[in-house]
C-alpha cells in the first residue's frame, strides 16, 4: 500500500492514489537528546516534558505529514478520535459557512441557535429516538461530569432529601480527568496522584473482561450471571435506596485495550439497575459514534440506557465537542419538576462546533460509514488473529468494529503481565511511529490489575479499505514480531 498524494485524493474515495515522495530521515545526530525529526516543545506543557515527537504539518485521509519528509499512516485517528480522517472538505466547508455568518459562539443561557438544535435533532434521530434530549459540552471528561450532576438531580428533584448518593462503576475503567470524572473511574495509576480530592461515594465492581476473568470452561451466560449477581451483592451492600446509578463503558477503551462487553451483559446489568430504581448510564466517549459497527455500541443488542455520554467521534476532530444523551424517563423528571438543570460550562453548545459535528454526523450516515466499519472491522480481527494469534507473547486479540486491541505478556499460559518497568507496550508504540514503519499505535498500561499489563490500540478511521486494513495488519504484525525478537 503506498500512501496518497496531499492534494488529489478525492473526498471520501476509498481508492489510494499515487504516492507522494518520502524523504528518509537522516542518522540522529551525535550529542542529540532525541531521534532525528522530532522536536521537544519551549513553550507547550506537554504531557512528557522530556520526550521529543514527531513535528506534523498536515494531514489528509488517513496519513499525516511530518516537518521532516514522512507521511505517517494514522491507524489510531489520535485517541480514536479523527473518524472521517484528516482534511475532509465537507466538514472544512461546513465550518467555514458558520464562520461566515459571525456567530462561532453564542451564550446558551441567552440565545439558541438553528445549527445546534439540527445537531441536537440528527444525535436523536441517531437513537432511533431511544433518547430524547442532548446536553453539549466541549469534552468527554465535561460529559461526564455532566452526567454525574444529572443523574444526582434527577433525585434530588423527585425528592431532596433523597438518600441516593453513590455510584457503582467498574475497575479498570476510564470517564476522564476532570475530578468528577475521574471519581468516577477505576483507573489506579492515573487516580492515585488525587485520591484525597476524589469522591468517597464511588463504589466499583470487578470489569466485564472475559479473557481474564473467566473461571475455567465458565459459559458466556454463566460469565454474565456472574456479573449480574456482583452487581446485586453491590447494590445490596450499600443500601439499594442509596445508589444512583451503574456506570459501565461498553467496550473499554484506553484503560484495557479494546475489551467489549459479552453478549448479554448490557442488559443484565441494565436489568439490575432498574430493579433497585437506579439509573444505567453509559460511557460511550470513545467506543461510541460509529466506532464499534453501529452508531452506538448499545444498538447491537437494543440496550438503551438512561443517559449516555459521547465526544471523540462525535466531531471527528474538528471541533471540540461531545455530549450527554438523555433518556425520556430523565428529561420528564426535570420537565414536571424545576425545569433546570443547575449545571453550566462556558464553551457549550457553541455554534462552530455544532456546525462541524453536524456534518461529520451526515457524512457518516448518508455515506453509510458504519456499514464500513463492520465490514473492515471484521477484517481487521480476521487478520490480526491470523498473524499473531500463535504469538507466544500476544495474550488476547480483542475489539468491536475498527476498535481492536492486542494484550501481551510474558506468559500466555499464566497470562502474567511484563514487569511495568520494560514499558512494552510504550516501546512498540515508538517501534512502529519509526521507520520503516511509520504507522501509529495506541499504547496503554494497567490491564492486569491496574499497575501491569500491556496493550495497544488499532482505531483507524471508517473511511479505511480492504487494502488499508491488509497494511495495518502487516505492519502490525511485522512490529510486535520484530520487538519481541530482540528480547526484552
Amino acid at each position: 500500500m503506498v500512501p496518497p498524494t496531499a492534494v488529489e485524493l478525492p473526498d471520501h474515495d476509498f481508492i489510494v492514489s499515487k504516492p507522494l515522495p518520502v524523504r528518509r530521515a537522516a542518522p540522529k545526530q551525535k550529542g542529540s537528546t532525541h531521534a532525528y525529526g522530532t522536536e521537544k516543545t519551549e513553550y507547550l506543557m506537554d504531557r512528557n516534558i522530556h520526550k521529543a515527537f514527531p513535528v506534523i504539518i498536515r494531514g489528509k485521509g488517513n496519513y499525516l505529514y511530518t516537518k521532516d519528509g514522512r507521511i505517517i499512516l494514522d491507524t489510531t485517528t489520535g485517541a480514536a478520535v479523527s473518524c472521517l480522517g484528516h482534511g475532509d472538505k465537507r466538514v472544512i466547508q461546513a465550518i467555514a459557512r458558520q464562520m461566515e455568518t459571525g456567530i462561532t459562539y453564542l451564550a446558551t443561557s441567552f440565545f439558541g441557535n438553528n445549527t445546534v438544535e439540527a445537531l441536537c435533532k440528527e444525535l436523536i434521530n441517531g437513537t432511533d429516538r431511544q433518547m430524547a434530549r442532548v446536553y453539549l459540552t466541549g469534552s468527554g471528561s465535561e460529559a461526564m461530569e455532566a452526567a454525574v450532576k444529572l443523574s444526582r438531580q434527577y433525585f434530588y428533584e423527585q425528592d431532596q432529601n433523597t438518600r441516593r448518593v453513590s455510584y457503582i462503576a467498574r475497575e479498570g475503567s476510564y470517564h476522564g480527568n476532570t475530578l468528577g470524572a475521574l471519581g468516577i473511574s477505576g483507573h489506579v495509576a492515573r487516580r492515585a496522584p488525587y485520591l484525597p480530592f476524589l469522591m468517597k461515594n464511588v463504589h466499583h465492581v470487578s470489569s466485564c473482561n472475559f479473557y481474564r476473568q473467566r473461571q475455567g470452561r465458565e459459559t458466556t451466560d454463566a460469565f454474565v450471571a456472574r456479573k449480574a449477581a456482583e452487581l446485586d451483592a453491590k447494590f445490596q451492600e450499600l443500601g439499594p435506596e442509596t445508589v444512583i446509578g451503574f456506570v459501565a463503558e461498553p467496550i473499554v477503551g484506553a484503560a484495557l485495550g479494546c475489551v467489549p462487553y459479552v453478549p448479554g451483559y448490557l442488559k443484565a446489568m441494565r436489568k439490575v439497575c432498574h430493579k433497585y430504581g437506579a439509573l444505567f448510564i453509559l460511557d460511550e466517549v470513545m467506543c461510541g459514534m460509529g466506532r464499534s459497527g453501529t452508531l452506538h455500541a448499545w444498538q447491537a443488542e437494543g440496550v438503551a440506557p438512561d443517559l449516555q455520554t459521547i465526544g471523540k467521534g462525535l466531531g471527528g476532530g474538528y471541533q471540540p465537542i461531545a455530549a450527554v444523551l438523555i433518556s425520556k424517563k430523565v428529561f420528564d423528571v426535570f420537565s414536571d419538576g424545576s425545569g433546570q438543570f443547575v449545571h453550566g460550562q462556558t464553551y457549550q453548545g457553541m455554534p462552530i462546533q455544532a456546525a462541524a459535528a453536524l456534518e461529520v454526523q451526515k457524512i457518516v450516515r448518508e455515506e453509510k460509514l458504519c456499514d464500513n466499519v463492520r465490514i473492515q472491522g471484521d477484517y481487521l480481527g480476521q487478520l490480526l488473529k491470523q498473524l499473531l494469534g500463535n504469538h507466544p507473547n500476544v495474550g488476547d486479540i480483542r475489539g468491536m468494529g475498527l476498535f481492536w486491541g492486542l494484550e501481551f505478556v510474558k506468559d500466555r499460559d499464566t497470562k502474567e503481565p511484563f514487569d511495568p518497568k520494560i514499558g512494552v507496550a510504550q516501546k512498540i508504540q515508538e517501534l512502529a511511529l519509526s521507520e520503516p514503519h511509520n504507522m501509529t499505535i495506541y499504547p496503554g498500561t494497567g490491564t492486569a490489575g491496574g499497575l501491569s499489563g500491556d496493550h495497544v490500540m488499532l482505531c483507524p478511521a471508517y473511511i479505511v479499505t480492504k487494502e488499508d486494513i491488509h497494511h495495518i495488519a502487516h505492519t502490525t504484525a511485522a512490529v510486535v514480531k520484530e520487538f519481541f525478537s530482540h528480547g526484552l
